[in-house]
């Protein structure tokens, strides 16, 4: 079974990067908007990915623009958006397709796992959260609109560090 680490993305500059380089890391998955009302979630991520970098810890952003055309700029737009009003440090990716037919793989493995609390099935909307232990497998998944700071998902987080 394939696990986070067998994939490679193209990140926001372009750059295939193969997704193993976050072995022995856990890992939140986000599928993000610039023009969302969801977006503000933006500060709580830098911000839980800048205190927990240091223990193992990274946020990866996957840019998508398939819920109400909320992510409408080009790679370059949505880098210059996430540093200049978020002052985004955490790895952003190329803008791809969660659902549908042109879904990446990456998102059709993601969706594929029945991680609880929100379990398998399509994307709902942006920022839909996918947390993924050092060992490259999905040990939980939360709704959109489930805070990057909610306890309950600082617990899941904090016992994948152990």
């Amino acid at each position: 079974m394939p696990n986070l680490h067998d994939f490679t993305m193209n990140t926001i500059d372009g750059e295939a990067r193969s997704l193993g380089d976050f072995k022995g890391k856990v890992v939140l998955l986000v599928n993000v908007a610039s023009k969302c009302g969801l977006t503000p979630q933006y500060t709580d991520l830098e911000k839980l990915h800048e205190e927990l970098a240091p223990r193992g810890f990274s946020v990866v952003g996957f840019p998508c623009n398939q819920f109400a055309g909320q992510e409408p700029g080009t790679d370059a737009d949505v880098k210059q958006f996430c540093s200049t009003t978020y002052g985004v440090t955490f790895p952003l990716f190329s803008k791809i397709d969660v659902n549908g037919a042109s879904r990446a793989p990456l998102y059709a493995w993601l969706t594929g796992q029945d991680a609880q609390p929100e379990g398998a099935g399509d994307i709902k909307w942006n920022f839909g959260k996918f947390v993924v232990d050092k060992q490259g497998s999905v040990v939980a998944r939360f709704d959109p609109t489930v805070k990057p700071t909610a306890p309950e998902v600082r617990a899941v987080i904090e016992k994948a560090l152990k």
